[in-house]
């Protein structure tokens, strides 16, 4: 006899018969006939080439082979039950999951602090894997199966992706304190393209957002690998940058070096949107990981409609 031979409601039927000792109650317990469920066992002890059970008009009783096999039918019955009580939980959302997420490197280490305690309050056994890169990196290990999601800042190539926007995030001007910029009554994205802005190296997001906002020349400024080092590119006096909301506004004690003024209505800005693959399966929970970022949202930035 073959596995493809064995089917679980064969199993069932044993177990119940075992159990009541009465073939009787055990068909109604398994919500069949008598004479099916009597002869689905009799069927499986020929398949079998054993009985399970000694028969006589006042008593039913497992034989030892019975019991043997008994032991392994309530084993097998159980990770079934588990089976669907796992599928059962998935449905749910991402309440038992692994999950690898990516951020952008101008993203990560400002927003991962702020909501996590509330992500994982949200989703108590979700087990997360973090990782921070370039969005081309990203993009790249999305697409190969290497993340499941990742925070990025649109536009970018969208083939093969779900995207959903989650907030945006206004830009800071950080200058030195004592810049012509820092006591300016008005500032503007556009007044910033003079060689004194500085920028990320290439192939960051921020850095071509930037030279965007300012309509700025990319190749006349001073570069930096980091959100970090550009900070204090700006503290030494170097020249002046833009910094997303969460970055610049941390807290950072620079010994009042640097100066971070907001821009004012319609100011430049980024969008924040999780990117999934589309044939993910998971597309729903993902959603639901979507819309929990939109509205644990921090501070300074505004949730996407």
């Amino acid at each position: 006899m073959n596995v493809g031979a064995l089917s679980l409601r064969d199993l069932e039927y044993v177990v119940a018969v075992a159990g009541e000792r009465h073939f009787g109650r055990a068909a109604e317990r398994c919500n069949v006939s008598q004479p099916a469920l009597s002869a689905q066992i009799r069927k499986l002890e020929e398949n079998l080439g054993l009985v399970l059970f000694e028969r006589t008009s006042r008593r039913v009783i497992p034989t030892l082979d019975g019991e043997a096999l008994l032991r392994e039918a309530r084993v097998v019955l159980g990770a079934a039950q588990r089976f669907l009580d796992i599928a059962a939980e998935r449905q749910g959302g991402l309440a038992a999951e692994r999950l690898a997420l990516g951020a952008i490197q101008t993203l990560g280490p400002y927003l991962f602090p702020r909501i996590l305690r509330r992500l994982r309050d949200a989703f108590p056994r979700l087990a997360l894997t973090l990782t921070e890169s370039r969005t081309a990196d990203l993009l790249d290990d999305l697409r190969e199966g290497r993340l499941d999601a990742a925070l990025l800042s649109p536009p970018l190539d969208e083939t093969g992706l779900t995207l959903l926007p989650l907030f945006v995030e206004p830009f800071i001007l950080c200058c030195p304190a004592d810049h012509a910029l820092a006591g300016a009554k008005r500032v503007r994205a556009a007044d910033l393209a003079g060689p004194g802005l500085l920028l990320l190296d290439e192939g960051n997001c921020l850095r071509d957002q930037a030279v965007a906002a300012c309509a700025a020349a990319p190749n006349a400024s001073r570069h930096a690998t980091s959100l970090e080092t550009l900070r204090s590119m700006v503290a030494a006096g170097q020249g002046y940058t833009l910094l997303p909301r969460l970055a610049a506004g941390d807290g950072r004690d620079d010994g009042a070096l640097v100066t971070c003024r907001p821009f004012g209505e319609n100011g430049p800005g980024r969008t924040i949107a999780l990117a999934w693959r589309a044939s993910d399966p998971r597309g729903d929970r993902l959603a639901a990981l979507a819309r929990f970022f939109r509205d644990a949202a921090p501070e300074g930035v505004t949730a996407a409609a």
